[in-house]
């Protein structure tokens, strides 16, 4: 069992209730934002699921030069803000260098570090001096055991409350593959293992100049996750997808989410009593 740790009024892991982190993939607009926001907030509070929002002030790393990227850290990072103000959940969203880290850890709840980046050292030692939760996604280029480096980087440098995101093995040509395996692998560091639901479903480049992706298949990896014993889910929820300016093709609609959130809350009651740790070799 992992341990539990503290994000803002929530706890997270330790045997608790499987929770979320969610939103849209980048962020838009004030009003798209806010409102979803506010309807997850609602969604997640009658399922009794822990609820932290998340949305990309800047994706650094689209396929292409032109891509819709968002609109920067300085206004991003003040619309988070009005998100955690106005609508009282947690928020997190990716850090990408030690500069934005200085300016993010004064606002964000949770800094992520993205999977490309999850081994550089100067990024994940800055990120754990802000004394803020981190989140880290294994990379695409990672096994499960590899992560026992970065989170000794992390634990190193002061943090303690940190948790290990798993989205999928990438072989190149434009696909990922998700090993449940990794999840009990990566839970013997102790610290609470996310499922992400939605970039494991990516097809990275698959669409020319953007990634495609096919959300068909999130239930069936999110089930599969929940039963293999993560602790939480992130997935990216818009209202909607086709219009999305950033991985629209993985992401849920907003009206889907709850009752798959709730299909995931019965595969973790049923499957909680019976989870155990990895044995060793």
């Amino acid at each position: 069992m992992s341990r539990s740790i503290s994000v803002g009024d929530l706890t997270l892991g330790g045997g608790g209730p499987l929770f979320f982190i969610g939103g849209p993939c980048v962020i838009e607009s004030d009003p798209m934002i806010l409102d979803t926001a506010k309807r997850l907030r609602d969604i997640t509070a009658e399922l009794g699921i822990p609820f932290i929002f998340k949305a990309s002030y800047d994706k650094a790393n689209r396929t292409a030069i032109d891509s819709y990227r968002g609109p920067g850290l300085e206004d991003g990072l003040a619309l988070l803000a009005r998100v955690r103000e106005q609508v009282g959940v947690p928020i997190l969203s990716d850090v990408h260098s030690e500069h934005e880290i200085r300016v993010a850890g004064e606002v964000l709840d949770i800094l992520q570090i993205p999977a490309f980046l999850c081994r550089q050292t100067d990024l994940l030692v800055a990120a754990s001096a802000t004394g803020k939760v981190v989140n880290v996604k294994k990379g695409q280029f990672l096994s499960p055991d590899d992560m026992t480096h970065v989170v000794g980087k992390l634990e190193a440098s002061g943090c303690e409350r940190i948790m290990l995101t798993e989205r999928g093995a990438s072989f190149g040509y434009r696909n990922l593959v998700s090993d449940m395996r990794s999840i009990p692998i990566m839970a013997q560091s102790g610290h609470p293992i996310v499922f992400d639901g939605t970039h494991s479903v990516q097809m990275p480049g698959g669409a020319g100049s953007t990634s495609g992706g096919d959300r068909r298949f999130v239930p069936t990896l999110t089930r599969a996750a929940v039963a293999a014993g993560c602790d939480g889910l992130f997935m990216e929820v818009h209202p909607d997808p086709s219009c999305a300016k950033s991985d629209g093709p993985n992401q849920i609609p907003l009206a889907e989410i709850g009752a798959l959130l709730k299909s995931l809350q019965d595969v973790r009651a049923a499957v909680l009593p019976h989870l155990t740790p990895l044995a060793p070799r």
